[in-house]
């Protein structure tokens, strides 16, 4: 009996975590500093992947401040990479019983539109509970050809 055994290249997967405030200038600064992470791991400023990931952390970490907010609390960023294969982005809030609703706004609605650019970027999008509270919001990018 002959076995097939096929060797798949070994990938490391690199990790970034950061607690900000539930601040506007919270959510700008995940921007800036998932921006400044994806540079590191060598996906360059202005790069599509880059640019891509900056608008999920954006509109993520605005949905958390705006909706997610608990006065007092911070808003968490976990940014996932296994390169060549997925970029992950997580924001995780502390309000897990208002979960983002996925409803095409109204045209002369002002807001709402955030999870609509989420949508059309990700190669997925979810929502997952938060133990022991809170949820999170979490985007994907397929990087694999």
């Amino acid at each position: 009996m002959t076995s097939s055994v096929t060797r798949q290249a070994a990938v490391t997967v690199r990790v970034f975590t950061q607690r900000f405030s539930a601040t506007p200038r919270g959510a700008r600064l995940a921007r800036r500093l998932a921006l400044h992470q994806l540079d590191r791991w060598n996906l360059p400023y202005g790069s599509e992947v880059s640019d891509t990931a900056g608008i999920l952390v954006a509109e993520l970490a605005a949905n958390a401040v705006t909706h997610g907010r608990v006065p007092g609390r911070d808003f968490e960023l976990v940014l996932t990479y296994a390169p060549g294969l997925r970029l992950r982005v997580d924001v995780s809030d502390t309000r897990g019983e208002r979960r983002p609703a996925s409803a095409a706004p109204g045209p002369l609605d002002e807001g709402g539109r955030g999870l609509l650019l989420v949508d059309a970027l990700a190669s997925r999008w979810s929502v997952l509970d938060r133990v022991p509270v809170g949820k999170t919001v979490r985007a994907e990018l397929d990087l694999g050809s």
